[in-house]
């Protein structure tokens, strides 16, 4: 089982960004996918999470309106699409998938949003 973010980067406030998480060694469509982040000093926090049919979404209330949760179950990926970007948002971004008791983590990109 493997989850590979990329993606992360510098971006200036207001700025965008997209990333991508790739998933292998199990059955992706049938997995819940979220985006998790962690910020130097703090708790790992829910961002956004979507179902496997890409139908049912949430999102953390300091993200909604400028993040977008997606997926492309063909490529096995999912996506975060981030839109103006604050410099609140900077963290270790990372991809999970869940189901009946399986909890799978990748390894986490760096955003940073800073001028």
């Amino acid at each position: 089982v493997q989850l590979v973010e990329s993606g992360g980067g510098l971006v200036q406030p207001g700025g965008s960004l997209r990333l991508s998480c790739s998933a292998s060694g199990f059955t992706f469509s049938t997995y819940y996918m979220s985006w998790y982040r962690q910020a130097p000093g703090k708790e790992r926090e829910l961002v956004a999470g979507i179902d496997g049919f890409g139908i049912s979404r949430k999102y953390a209330d300091s993200v909604k309106g400028r993040f977008t949760i997606s997926r492309d179950n063909a490529k096995n990926t999912v996506y975060l699409q981030m839109n103006s970007l604050k410099p609140e948002d900077t963290a270790v971004y990372y991809c999970n998938g869940r189901r009946s008791g399986n909890d799978y983590w990748g390894q986490g990109t760096q955003l940073t949003v800073s001028l």
